[in-house]
């Protein structure tokens, strides 16, 4: 029997591309980027050929001009005569002051209504379901100008909240917002801030030590208590002997209205009501499927060894069923700000209301504040989703 010595043809052939499996992959890939790219091009070329048609540039240099308009609500230092770039970051400040705060009202409220949802009194869960069925099925929107009807008509105006203050001489509550006292800074503040932050970052350290402490030997610290001295004891210390630098201002009466502090404006307290509250229904019913899919021999088990129902909850089961919470979580936190884009319905001045409106009005730009605008949420959304899958990926179970 002679065996042949001819060598195999190894050499690359184009039909390789589609016949091979080795190359098919890459080829489609290819072919769906260079379609995809194709596209996207021709969408920009049609876009840039209508501008010239009406007599447009596409250009940011907008961005430099003056803005021209007021903005009653602002984190950063802004006036009329600042450019729209500068009236934007405001609005951006604006919405992840509102998204922030509605993410963890919302979170509080959510988890407190989905355990309770499941409460063995019958009272109390049907309650918290009319709760979650009726304000998951009324549009935001409505809830949003109902919150603001309500502040707007409840609350007194600002000289007769200075009658009956919510705390005497700290916090108003009136038609125009709320009044809280504010800080002020002076001398060697900072130093006080570094060791605040050195503090929470010593805590953060401690608590890590004192797990890993707790699993290789079984002792258990008061991790608790320790945590709130690293935390309050230097900075306080730092603090009184710096001559204490941080100080409070406390709004006072002015001739027609309140003068000094902190002022929380109503659109912005309206639609950080209405986004908490409609968002903690969907919470709830996340919070009440992950209790629901932990086994009820886990509780079983806790009961038999003694454990009250609250401590069972709190130290068994919430703790497993965050592997189950927290995925749709992040859906719902983007949802959250998402929704915040609803502000200009009350006024509140966030970056739909800086960047997509008065902007966009003033100048005509309309293509560049879209384009700016949607680049800009979905960087936010990302963030949000980046940050909340690294928090998943720490608490969800690892292989040994």
């Amino acid at each position: 029997m002679s065996v042949s010595t001819v060598p195999a043809d190894t050499s690359f052939q184009f039909s390789q591309l589609w016949r091979d499996a080795r190359y098919r992959s890459y080829t489609i890939q290819i072919l769906a980027l260079v379609v995809a790219l194709s596209v996207a091009m021709m969408l920009v070329m049609n876009a840039v050929e209508n501008l010239k048609e009406l007599g447009k540039d596409f250009s940011f240099s907008f961005l430099f001009e003056p803005a021209g308009y007021d903005i009653g609500q602002m984190l950063v230092e802004y006036s009329s005569a600042s450019a729209h770039w500068k009236a934007a970051l405001v609005g951006l400040l604006n919405t992840l002051l509102v998204a922030f705060l509605a993410c963890v009202t919302a979170t509080i409220i959510g988890v407190f209504v989905g355990v309770l949802r499941l409460s063995n009194n019958w009272v109390v869960s049907r309650l918290m379901a009319v709760y979650i069925e009726g304000v998951r099925n009324v549009p935001l929107l409505l809830q949003i100008l109902a919150w603001y009807a309500v502040f707007i008509h409840v609350f007194p105006a600002p000289k007769l909240a200075v009658k009956s203050p919510v705390i005497e001489g700290a916090v108003y509550a009136t038609n125009r917002g709320f009044y809280i006292p504010g800080l002020t800074f002076e001398g060697s503040y900072q130093v006080v801030v570094a060791t605040l932050i050195a503090s929470i970052i010593g805590m953060v350290v401690f608590r890590r030590w004192a797990h890993q402490r707790q699993e290789a030997t079984g002792q258990i610290l008061a991790v608790g208590w320790i945590s709130l001295g690293i935390l309050v004891l230097p900075t306080f210390l730092v603090y009184f002997a710096s001559g204490m630098p941080i100080g409070l201002d406390y709004p006072v009466a002015g001739k027609f209205n309140l003068k000094g502090g902190v002022k929380i404006g109503t659109p912005l307290v309206a639609l950080w009501f209405a986004l908490s509250i409609y968002s903690a229904a969907f919470v709830a019913e996340i919070v009440r499927a992950g209790i629901m899919a932990i086994s009820k021999g886990q509780t079983e088990a806790a009961y038999a060894l003694g454990l009250r129902p609250r401590r069972t909850m709190s130290l068994i089961v919430l703790p497993q069923s965050l592997r189950i919470i927290i995925p749709p979580m992040i859906s719902n936190y983007l949802n959250i700000t998402k929704n915040s884009s609803l502000a200009i319905a009350v006024g509140y001045m966030d970056l739909t209301g800086t960047l997509g409106g008065i902007t966009l009005n003033q100048t005509g730009r309309e293509m560049e504040c879209m384009l700016l605008l949607m680049a800009t949420y979905l960087l936010i959304s990302l963030s949000i989703s980046a940050v909340m899958n690294a928090y998943n990926e720490s608490v969800k179970l690892k292989g040994r």
